[in-house]
């Protein structure tokens, strides 16, 4: 079909072209065999492929059995897979109390191990991102270390970052920020990336790069010099702009995210003028969905995140991922495709074991027992 509509004339081929490319793009993340329904061909996905949602590169990741409930006091990243009525969500806690939770090379090493391990776990259901310092969540970047590094290696160093974000907000399942401090900068754009973000009201978070002569979301290189420039590909000003986004498992930062979780007027303000919101300015805007009068243990926002996920877990584990996957890619292209990515990804859930054990569990009145197959 991809290959009839470019053969259409003018921009309308062109459009539907780049319409074909992205919705098969989208198919195509969800693992080999998927296609989408109708006058779309290609082979059906069956159960096995599906229900494994994004599965890792050749090679794998790291076993996940050197993240579990017991962990050390001097990890910078303690990583909890709660257990009996919590089980499947599991906690991410950041825990660099002498550098404010800021970004150094191994918390970012830290992060990007963990979060590795855990998207090609199927037993995960949600994750939730916190601070374990009092007061605090991500101040953004560790810039005592970055001061130390070669300008060659500040590059490397905020790609690294921006990748591990990236990461993050491709996780296939709900992702929620507990937000009990300062959020600045980096700190604010690992938020952003995730699904839900939740504050206490003492809270303070705001993109504040413009102060330090830099703009959010990290080094980027002018595509009209002729090198790379993070997010896009040189096709990307044609007449169909083509997002990587869309076409791999990577998303823009903080001038990105931050337009689309609260719309492009109140954005560049914000980033204009680097302001610093608390919880209430910050639920006002659109920033956060629930802001909470903080408590005396200082963890107001990872209760409330904790409730959120407890919510989550009754739901079917395959609806979960492919709903998740329909907002995000639908997100990024216009009204004709999202819906075709919709439909795609309803037509996985059809054949599952889990679809039919809700049927089953509404007829006998009660509660389904989901196995996410």
């Amino acid at each position: 079909m991809a290959a009839a509509a470019a053969a259409a004339p003018g921009a309308l081929g062109t459009l539907q072209a780049g319409r074909a490319r992205l919705v098969a793009a989208c198919c195509a993340r969800l693992g080999p065999g998927w296609r989408l329904p109708g006058p779309w061909t290609g082979p059906r996905a069956g159960p096995a492929t599906w229900a494994r949602g994004w599965t890792p590169a050749i090679g794998g990741p790291a076993s996940r059995r050197g993240f579990g409930s017991e962990v050390k006091t001097e990890d910078e990243l303690r990583v909890r897979h709660l257990e009996e009525e919590n089980r499947g969500i599991v906690v991410l806690g950041i825990n660099r109390a002498s550098a404010k939770n800021s970004l150094s090379k191994n918390l970012i090493k830290m992060l990007s191990k963990a979060v590795d391990a855990l998207k090609s776990d199927k037993k995960v259901r949600t994750i939730i991102v916190r601070s374990e310092v009092p007061g605090i969540f991500c101040a953004g970047a560790d810039l005592k270390e970055r001061v130390k590094m070669n300008p060659s290696e500040v590059g490397p160093f905020v790609s690294k970052i921006r990748a591990v974000i990236n990461e993050i907000a491709n996780l296939p399942v709900p992702t929620i920020a507990a937000i009990d401090g300062l959020a600045l900068g980096g700190g604010l754009e690992l938020a952003l990336a995730c699904d839900i973000r939740v504050a206490a009201s003492s809270a303070k978070m705001g993109l504040v790069e413009t102060k330090m002569a830099i703009i959010p979301g990290g080094v980027v290189k002018s595509v009209f010099t002729g090198r790379s420039l993070p997010g896009w590909h040189l096709s990307s000003f044609s007449a169909v702009r083509m997002s990587r986004s869309v076409l791999a498992p990577s998303m823009p930062g903080g001038t990105q995210r931050l337009p689309r979780a609260i719309g492009m007027s109140l954005a560049k303000e914000l980033i204009f003028s680097a302001r610093v919101l608390d919880g209430q300015e910050a639920k006002a805007v659109g920033l956060i969905s629930h802001v909470l009068e903080q408590n005396q243990e200082g963890d107001a926002a990872y209760r409330k995140a904790l409730d959120l996920a407890r919510e989550f877990l009754p739901q079917g584990p395959v609806a979960m991922r492919v709903a998740k996957l329909a907002i995000n890619q639908g997100m990024e292209v216009d009204l004709v495709t999202g819906l075709a990515i919709e439909e795609a990804c309803y037509a996985q859930t059809i054949p599952t074991k889990d679809r039919l054990e809700g049927l089953l569990a509404f007829k006998e009145k009660r509660t389904p027992r989901y196995k996410g197959e």
